[in-house]
């Protein structure tokens, strides 16, 4: 989970959700999303399974972690692979949205939909930063500033994540 955080991928929080609610609606048509609607109406542990989806979504970037993509030597590889989370991570942000009846993700948790959003500005920099960094690193520029730098990025995500990332 780690390295998906660092990534803003967060691909264990989240990934297979949307094609396994797709396929349950496929299985029972529109009474399969009207149950699931229910259950995020009437159960708080579902209820609690969803909102921990959204947040998930929420503090992931696919632009950010498109360019962690980036860092693959084999860019045919990293590039399908990276169409596969990506296309998953828009599915299951769609039936997030459609079981909850939402707009847009955490519109019913303003409080932590802005605690996510006032910290972007000071995590995006980050991940840029330690992309710059992991580049150098590889190319073989193994100062103990370059390492120190990769470290403090790793520190400063995950204190600005506010979870394992």
């Amino acid at each position: 989970m780690f390295s998906w955080a660092q990534s803003r991928a967060m691909v264990p929080g989240w990934y297979g959700v949307g094609s396994a609610v797709k396929a349950h609606v496929v299985t029972h048509g529109d009474a399969g999303m009207a149950q699931l609607q229910r259950l995020y109406a009437d159960w708080p542990f579902f209820q609690a399974i969803v909102s921990n989806l959204e947040m998930v979504l929420a503090k992931s970037d696919l632009g950010i972690a498109e360019r962690y993509a980036g860092l693959v030597k084999d860019r045919e590889s990293a590039a399908e692979i990276f169409a596969t989370i990506a296309a998953e991570w828009q599915r299951t942000r769609d039936v997030v949205l459609a079981i909850t009846g939402q707009q847009t993700l955490l519109e019913r948790q303003p409080a932590l939909q802005r605690s996510i959003v006032h910290r972007l500005p000071y995590i995006n920099p980050l991940n840029h930063l330690q992309i710059a960094l992991i580049q150098r690193y590889r190319a073989g520029d193994e100062r103990d500033l370059v390492r120190g730098g990769i470290h403090l990025s790793i520190n400063g995500i995950a204190a600005g994540l506010r979870n394992s990332g």
